[in-house]
């Protein structure tokens, strides 16, 4: 008996061990096969950026991802393998991450020679933004969004801060401002402008000089919270070359990219097939008293 237990014990541990990489291979493949029937379709390279958490391995631990150089060095192979006639599809979903990585990423898209189209199914903010300014057309869900690209400083024992706030709090304190606040007013006012010249850069091939311009300021110096959502209408009002055109393989490929499973579901629905019943039909089904 005692063997039996034993042999359960170790084929219990094999198991818990090897069905998530088992799991995660299965979703894996399926996510390949949904990007080879997009590129096909849309005759492009498709290339895809999602970043959420994942539960991988023994115990399931979900890992936070944003931006990152090994980001940028994966997204640059991808794009250097691509012929030059062949077009671009980026697939982006991401909160944002390091500006190193992003510009990166948004200067290789910009010089692709086909045309490049950045996919934005829920939202591309921060960095992600910064991507898809570089692409001569994005494509959004009507209810996805993009977000402003003013950069934020680390400040010791208070986290990341807008740049454009540090410098409003040194021109209103004046006189009264402390040499530590100096310093970081003149690393915040390099960032912005640092910034904001990438930005115009980036738009600049696609955009007149003049709207180019203007669209660096306005989403470069901190107009807004660095978490404002960008929609659709307001990025279309901007003048940026945004269309409501989400292929449907890109919803499917997104479900493949599933969030961290907590102990209870946060959201539940059943899915729905068929036409909805009318008013009248569902007076006929309804039991009579």
């Amino acid at each position: 008996m005692g063997d039996i237990m034993n042999t359960f014990f170790w084929l219990f541990l094999i198991w818990a061990f090897l069905w998530p990489q088992l799991r995660y291979q299965i979703v894996q493949n399926a996510r390949l096969a949904l990007i080879r029937k997009l590129e096909k379709r849309r005759q492009s390279r498709v290339i895809v950026l999602v970043h959420r958490q994942e539960q991988i391995g023994l115990f399931g631990i979900p890992f936070v991802r944003f931006i990152n150089i090994e980001d940028s060095e994966a997204i640059l192979r991808a794009i250097r393998s691509t012929p030059k006639d062949t077009p671009i599809d980026l697939i982006i979903h991401t909160p944002g991450g390091l500006v190193l990585a992003s510009v990166q990423i948004a200067l290789a898209l910009r010089d692709h020679p086909a045309k490049t189209t950045v996919i934005v199914p829920h939202y591309a903010m921060s960095g992600g933004t910064l991507i898809a300014l570089s692409a001569d057309e994005i494509l959004m869900d009507p209810h996805a969004v993009l977000g402003p690209v003013d950069p934020q400083l680390m400040i010791p024992n208070v986290g990341p801060v807008p740049a454009a706030s540090i410098l409003k709090v040194a021109k209103e304190k004046g006189e009264k401002t402390s040499d530590e606040i100096l310093l970081q007013a003149d690393v915040a006012e390099k960032a912005i402008r640092q910034v904001e010249e990438i930005v115009f850069r980036l738009l600049s091939p696609r955009y007149p000089e003049d709207q180019a311009r203007k669209l660096a300021k306005t989403l470069a110096t901190g107009l807004w919270t660095h978490d404002y959502p960008i929609t659709f209408e307001e990025a279309k009002a901007l003048g940026l070359h945004v269309k409501a055109e989400i292929p449907p393989e890109v919803y499917k490929l997104m479900e493949l990219y599933p969030q961290a499973h907590p102990m209870r579901p946060t959201v539940e629905y059943i899915p729905h097939e068929g036409p909805l019943p009318t008013k009248r039909d569902h007076r006929q089904v309804m039991p009579r008293t």
